[in-house]
């Protein structure tokens, strides 16, 4: 028989790995951001810490990371197969919440991550999307509140923005168009709820 210190031992391995399953999984209300940031306290919290340190708010790049990963950690392009069984590999090596490629992440952990920054842990993602944005301002001088244009840089890169390569994707411009639409709705949301998310979250910093 089990004695009671393995017993207890056990409990608290599982749950920290519910623990640990529940932070990674996606909100189950993503489509209200006052739900997804009451459900996700930890999110709200670097969410918070982001915008504090790039400006710009929490709606547009909460959307833009809807659009790209629906808040799945280790999202990824889907495998590409030549006549239906050979593998040719993923379209890119875009990964994690944000969608950023294995290049566009290095310059992020140079330039203002770390080393041990992840594509898959919500904090270094958020981070990593609110620096883009500021650099889309920096050197598009595209507005941190213009969802649609931040999106389209985000998407093909301020090189291409600059050169207007979405002009001719009409499925992309009305991709960012949907992002639009969704930032308009989150923040119509978060102005609802974001006293209550501040107070609960500076209540949590006291106590």
């Amino acid at each position: 028989m089990l004695n009671i210190r393995t017993i207890k031992s056990l409990v608290l391995i599982v749950g920290i790995l519910l623990l640990i399953q529940g932070c990674a999984s996606p909100p189950s209300s993503p489509h209200n951001i006052c739900e997804i940031f009451a459900e996700k306290r930890s999110w709200y919290r670097a969410t918070k810490t982001a915008a504090k340190r790039w400006g710009g708010p929490v709606h547009v790049p909460m959307a833009m990371m809807y659009q790209e990963s629906s808040f799945e950690d280790d999202a990824r392009p889907p495998f590409r197969w030549f006549l239906g069984f050979i593998p040719l590999g993923r379209a890119s090596s875009a990964y994690g919440y944000p969608q950023a490629l294995k290049g566009t992440w290095k310059v992020y952990q140079r330039e203002a991550g770390s080393s041990f920054s992840d594509r898959d842990d919500f904090g270094d993602a958020i981070d990593f999307m609110f620096w883009y944005m500021n650099k889309s301002y920096q050197k598009n001088g595209v507005s941190k509140w213009d969802a649609h244009n931040q999106y389209l840089n985000y998407h093909e890169g301020h090189g291409g923005y600059a050169r207007g390569s979405y002009k001719n994707k009409a499925w992309l411009i009305g991709v960012a168009a949907k992002v639009d639409r969704r930032a308009k709705s989150y923040a119509a949301q978060y102005g609802q709820c974001k006293q209550q998310l501040d107070r609960n979250w500076l209540m949590r910093l006291m106590f």
